[in-house]
């Protein structure tokens, strides 16, 4: 007979796959129509969710530990995620850094950024219910973890503000530098990324600018 625990955690396993699976059709969408429009905000968008997949990985393989009792403390699997992870966002920072930089020294027009408007908006309002949720079921098992990851998912809404606003920018203005500026700002963001992945590796369950609960 399952406890309330074993129902809790399964819960949270359930929101694990849901962030995996979100994160990885996001990921090739963003970079489809990011290449395509020739936008850069959105394909650095699509980058990023893609890296992100690597870390909601991590935190299944951590539920899955604990739904068999083995703690919260990460392992060398874990850390290793964690570690390429970091690794991967400092590339997507450099990257879109000197791709920004190159964007706005000619003075590049993305063909349209409209659909960056839609898929900032539609991630924001997946990411606020996932963190709802993860939130809840955190509470009730009192798992500083699953709040961690919580409270860090928050950096998935800031990345989607930075690219409405820097989408919906160039839709109402037509000034191309607005996609690089933007771009210039998820680069920023995905650095913290980089830095909070490496804090975690080292055993911080967040090192990210959030509020964590414990």
């Amino acid at each position: 007979m399952l406890t309330q625990r074993d129902i809790l955690l399964g819960r949270a396993n359930l929101l694990a796959i849901l962030t995996i699976g979100y994160n990885f059709v996001e990921g090739i969408v963003s970079m489809l129509l990011g290449g395509a429009d020739e936008t850069l905000a959105l394909f650095g968008f699509g980058v990023d969710s893609f890296i992100e997949v690597i870390s909601a990985i991590g935190v299944w393989h951590m539920l899955r530990r604990i739904r068999h009792n083995q703690g919260e403390t990460r392992d060398a699997f874990e850390q290793r995620a964690l570690r390429i992870t970091g690794g991967a966002f400092y590339a997507l920072t450099a990257g879109l850094v000197l791709m920004a930089i190159l964007s706005l020294m000619q003075q590049h027009k993305p063909e349209t950024t409209l659909w960056g408007v839609v898929v900032s908006l539609v991630s924001m309002s997946f990411m606020w219910l996932l963190i709802h949720y993860k939130t809840r079921v955190g509470t009730a098992l009192n798992s500083p973890a699953i709040l961690a990851d919580a409270a860090c998912s928050r950096a998935c809404v800031y990345l989607s503000v930075v690219l409405l606003i820097a989408s919906a920018g160039f839709e109402l203005t037509g000034i191309g530098s607005l996609d690089a500026i933007g771009a210039l700002l998820i680069a920023w963001l995905t650095w913290k990324e980089g830095k909070e992945a490496f804090g975690k590796a080292r055993g911080m369950n967040c090192s990210c600018s959030c509020s964590c609960s414990s």
